[in-house]
This record gives structure tokens, C-alpha cells and sequence, in this order.
């Protein structure tokens, strides 16, 4: 049984670890959209490896982030998504302000929250996942480290979990970056997603990366995490 919840929470998690906020692939970045500015992505995650215990599974996320001034911008995801098995859709609207940024702006402290409102097949009523991180600029690249904590069942069921948060992103080019973020912990978020960051035009950016589970990725906790955003504004 306790692996099946694993299972369960960790295929849940492929859905809901894109956040409603600017992100790297899963950490949320010290980037904070303008007041009126707006943000739209659609993230797919996918398994194609049905060997193992984790099986085949497809999922898709779709999110909406608004600036609203003062260095804080809002968001809402729609997850839950999961294909195949019942659906645990999921509303999580989310906030993220940068609290402080240097006048050269080579360092920055970003703190934020994603509400969890599960709507459908609800296994509880509400959750939340909150963090606070620093991030520091050397040259063409930016280094994020923070702390997280999750209330139950959000990474586990009927516990709590904490932890640490972490990311890399190296500008190639204009349009190239190489990026990859961790997620401490085994839990249904505990990931280590490398990758790549194309952006074909100004206003869109695509995500290109894979998702290592911190337990048992020799079982088959792995998976495909593409993205692709729109700037409105």
C-alpha cells in the first residue's frame, strides 16, 4: 500500500510541479512580472517507459501569471491531469513577491505560496506549499537556493514535509539557456530536472527537460517535462 501511495502522489506531482509563477522547471525564479503584464503556459508531462512500476502516464497543465505591482505577481494552475486513472484535478492559485533586489540587480530574495483546492476525486480538502530562496547573478549565470515547506498531504499523505530548493541557468545565447533545479526530499516532489530553455521568439519561450526522481528513479520514477509560454505583454 505505501507504494502505491507513493506511486500515486508521485505521477499527481508530475501535474502539479509546474508552478503558477515564473519558474525555472520546477523552482520558481527571482523573475517577477510588471504590473499589467501577463504570462500563459502550457506544461506536459509524460512517461513512455512501461516496464516498471511507474508505468505509462501523460498529463497536462495549463497556468495563467499576472504582475500586479510592487514586485509581486500572481498566478493559477489547473492540475490534476493524469492519464490514465481518475483525474485529482486541482485548482492552485499562488503568489510570489521579491522582497529584495540589489541595485545592481545580481541579487535578489523572492517568498511565495501555492494554495491547493483539489475539486475532484479529493483525497483532502486543502494545502499549501510555501518557500523563501536567494538568488545571486555571476556573470551569465544564476544560482537559486532556498527552503520549502509543504503541509499534508501536498508532497505525502498525512504529513508534513521540508526542505531545500535549488537552481542553475547559464546563458548561451540570446535565445539558448542550459538550466536544471532540485527538489530535496523523497516525496512525490523530491526531483532533479535538467535541461534546456529555447526561446524561437521574444514573446515565446519552450522548455525542454526530465524529471530524476530522488527515490527509486531505478524503478522507473522518471519522466519528460515540456513547457512552452507566452508573453502577452
Amino acid at each position: 500500500m505505501r507504494k502505491i501511495t507513493f506511486i500515486l502522489l508521485a505521477i499527481f506531482a508530475a501535474s502539479t510541479l509546474a508552478y503558477s509563477q515564473q519558474s525555472i522547471f520546477n523552482v520558481p525564479n527571482a523573475d517577477v512580472l510588471d504590473r499589467g503584464k501577463i504570462y500563459l503556459e502550457v506544461d506536459a508531462a509524460f512517461k513512455i517507459d512501461e516496464r516498471d512500476n511507474f508505468g505509462r502516464f501523460t498529463s497536462f497543465v495549463p497556468r495563467i501569471v499576472a504582475g500586479v505591482g510592487k514586485n509581486v505577481e500572481i498566478g493559477l494552475n489547473l492540475t490534476g491531469n493524469v492519464q490514465p486513472g481518475a483525474d485529482t484535478s486541482t485548482i492552485v492559485p499562488s503568489v510570489k513577491w521579491k522582497a529584495f533586489e540589489s541595485k545592481n540587480k545580481d541579487v535578489a530574495v523572492i517568498a511565495g505560496s501555492n494554495i491547493y483546492i483539489p475539486f475532484r476525486n479529493r483525497g483532502y480538502d486543502i494545502g499549501t506549499w510555501s518557500y523563501v530562496a536567494i538568488a545571486k547573478v555571476l556573470n551569465k549565470t544564476r544560482l537559486t537556493a532556498g527552503g520549502y515547506v509543504a503541509s499534508k498531504n501536498v508532497f505525502a499523505a498525512h504529513a508534513v514535509r521540508a526542505g531545500g530548493q535549488f537552481g542553475i541557468e547559464r546563458m548561451i545565447s540570446s535565445r539558448v539557456s542550459i538550466a536544471a533545479d532540485w527538489i530535496t526530499g523523497k516525496h512525490s516532489a523530491g526531483y532533479f530536472t535538467p535541461g534546456v530553455v529555447y526561446k524561437p521568439h521574444p514573446k515565446v519561450t519552450t522548455y525542454w527537460s526530465y524529471s530524476i526522481g530522488n527515490g527509486q528513479a531505478s524503478r522507473g520514477n522518471h519522466y519528460f517535462l515540456l513547457e512552452i509560454g507566452y508573453n502577452f505583454n
